[in-house]
């Protein structure tokens, strides 16, 4: 088990945000191969609104930090957000990747719950799915560094649905295969993973 599963406190805040609405999310569908997501479907107008609406509204602890995956969609949102708060550009990490649906890349986003009924069984087949333990491995790993790297700082952490779902399962001592139970992380919302005060 990954360390900071066990740690009582931590030495950042960490926030999550969902991209805004993208060019996949209107096409209705999955992209999550990096070779396809970190150049093309990046954010909609509607989506580019709803970062920066989001943003002005959030009246939690002043962000400090923004850390993003290399998907065009969440490195558009990271670097609105950076904008619209006068901070330094985002730092793209590969470890808030969207997670990997294998066979289903490029196909309807009707098959997500299929997906997802599978997790919360804790099933899997061979059709290439990154598993919800190994998702939660990657994030956990960028907490880790994180941790090691800044102390006192609000990091902002820009990523995808799924991502985001199983992270917060993690930390909040969930199974990551029952990422569903949590509620469903809105496009453009920010919400609290760790709150220092």
């Amino acid at each position: 088990m990954n360390p900071l599963m066990n740690e009582v406190s931590f030495r950042n805040s960490y926030l999550l945000m969902r991209h805004g609405e993208s060019d996949a999310n209107v096409s209705g569908v999955i992209v999550s191969d990096p070779k396809i997501g970190c150049e093309r479907f990046g954010l909609t107008d509607r989506g580019s609104k709803q970062i920066i609406a989001s943003v002005k509204g959030f009246t939690g602890e002043a962000i400090t930090q923004i850390v993003c995956s290399d998907f065009l969609r969440t490195l558009q949102t990271a670097q609105l957000v950076a904008n619209t708060l006068n901070l330094p550009q985002p730092e793209q990490e590969a470890g808030l990747r969207e997670r990997f649906f294998g066979k289903w890349e490029g196909m309807s986003a009707e098959h997500y719950e299929n997906i997802w009924q599978r997790d919360e069984m804790d099933k899997h087949s061979d059709d290439g799915v990154e598993r919800p333990q190994e998702v939660a491995q990657r994030g956990l790993m960028v907490l880790e560094r994180l941790e090691q790297q800044y102390q006192g700082e609000v990091i902002l952490l820009v990523s995808h649905g799924d991502m985001l779902q199983i992270l917060s399962t993690s930390i909040a001592g969930i199974s990551p295969h029952k990422h569903r139970s949590l509620p469903h992380h809105q496009t453009g919302e920010i919400k609290y993973l760790v709150a220092q005060h």
